[in-house]
């Protein structure tokens, strides 16, 4: 059984992307690891070459900025790496920038993978998420976070990265896939303010045209991360990758947990969710296969 493994990334010094500990943390479980490095100002792609492993391709693209209809330029360069795996491999591992993957799922998801490689009906694994938020210390968890999302995926390429690269579809259906206890730890939230303002920013670029950034300037570069509606303490342990970032943290935020901006549904179905474990309505880009 081989394995790949993919991610896209651009700009990721400039928007301080955990790009670096991203690609590291998914390595041990690959065989191969492309990487495509979109058009960069900022010496993104000599940072990739610098972690020095045999095992990563990179693949130079331009990203078309013109598709901006839901982030679309998102899936078509996630598509563009998907595409220059191996055809060798029967999985891909599938990874953002600003995802890290916990050492402690590399072992559940190697039996996962042998298991379940010559059921062609099983297209993939979904991940838990750790969704950080503010500092690394703090986990957003209100049902504005989603709490799994395909990470692995056969490789089919029927199947195709979906809207914003979120997740992936195979001819516009849901993927049929299996439940692991894998845990992605997310850290696109986990940056100093002026940071996030320019990220977002940014992101803006890619969903509006200039006529919208002009219109929402001052509404597209602020961020008030007070505003968060709800966040728990974290306890537990972070991935090794990350350690040494995390030492380096230059910022300070504080929060109250126990204090919770919910309007009064909202707040009543996260009671539920948080006595039960069942979330009422759950949105899910996937199904669970027999």
């Amino acid at each position: 059984m081989k394995v790949s493994g993919f991610t896209i990334v651009r700009n990721a010094i400039k928007y301080d992307y955990p790009v670096v500990e991203s690609i590291c943390s998914i390595l041990p479980l690959c065989d191969e690891m492309v990487v495509a490095v979109g058009n960069s100002d900022d010496g993104t792609r000599v940072l990739v070459e610098s972690i020095g492993s045999d095992k990563i391709r990179i693949l130079d693209t331009v990203w078309d900025e013109s598709l901006r209809k839901g982030g679309e330029v998102l899936a078509v360069e996630t598509n563009k790496a998907f595409d220059a795996i191996s055809p060798e491999s029967t999985w891909a591992v599938y990874i953002q920038a600003d995802e890290v993957l916990h050492e402690a799922s590399y072992e559940i998801l190697r039996k996962a993978m042998e298991t379940r490689k010559d059921h062609p009906e099983v297209e993939g694994f979904v991940f838990d998420y750790r969704h950080f938020f503010g500092s690394y210390d703090f986990i957003a968890d209100s049902r504005d976070w989603y709490r799994r999302e395909v990470r692995i995926i056969r490789n089919n390429k029927a199947i195709r990265s979906y809207k914003d690269a979120q997740g992936f579809r195979r001819e516009g259906k849901k993927l049929n896939v299996k439940t692991t206890c894998a845990v992605m730890c997310h850290y696109g939230w986990v940056k100093p303010p002026e940071s996030i303002r320019s990220k977002l920013e940014y992101f803006h670029t890619l969903w509006h045209d200039k006529e919208w950034m002009e219109k929402n300037r001052e509404q597209a570069g602020s961020f008030d991360y007070s505003q968060i509606d709800s966040l728990s303490r974290f306890n537990g342990t972070h991935p090794e990758t990350m350690k040494k970032r995390i030492a380096e943290k230059n910022w300070e935020f504080t929060f109250d947990p126990t204090k919770k901006k919910f309007p009064p549904v909202a707040r009543m179905l996260h009671a539920i969710e948080k006595v039960t474990g069942w979330r009422v309505g759950e949105y899910k880009n996937y199904k669970i296969a027999k």
